[in-house]
């Protein structure tokens, strides 16, 4: 439930769209990174009002959030894999894995 009053709090404080939102939900990790770039760029050339700031940096902490969502998703993937390749080695060469 804390999650969800967290995530609500965000949504009301942030200038992007659901629609926006969704659409960084949707990019690649590259894709997130590339657009994650533009911003910060677009935030250290200057030269934005208050308003425009605010609005790259949001944009860009949604890029930095998917991007690392991303990342988390592949590492569990590895972490899986290598667990997975870790107790097939385990058993390499045991009656446990001729019986099948």
């Amino acid at each position: 439930m804390a999650a969800a009053k967290k995530k609500e709090t965000e949504a009301a404080v942030s200038s992007l769209t659901d629609e926006e939102r969704k659409a960084i939900a949707n990019l690649s990790y590259e894709q997130a990174r590339d657009q994650l770039v533009q911003a910060v760029q677009a935030l250290e050339a200057g030269g934005l009002d208050l308003d425009a700031s605010m609005r790259q940096w949001e944009i860009g902490e949604a890029l930095a959030q998917r991007a690392q969502a991303l990342l988390d998703e592949v590492r569990g993937k590895l972490d899986a894999a290598q667990a997975q390749q870790a107790s097939a080695g385990a058993q390499a060469g045991t009656q446990g894995n001729l019986a099948a």
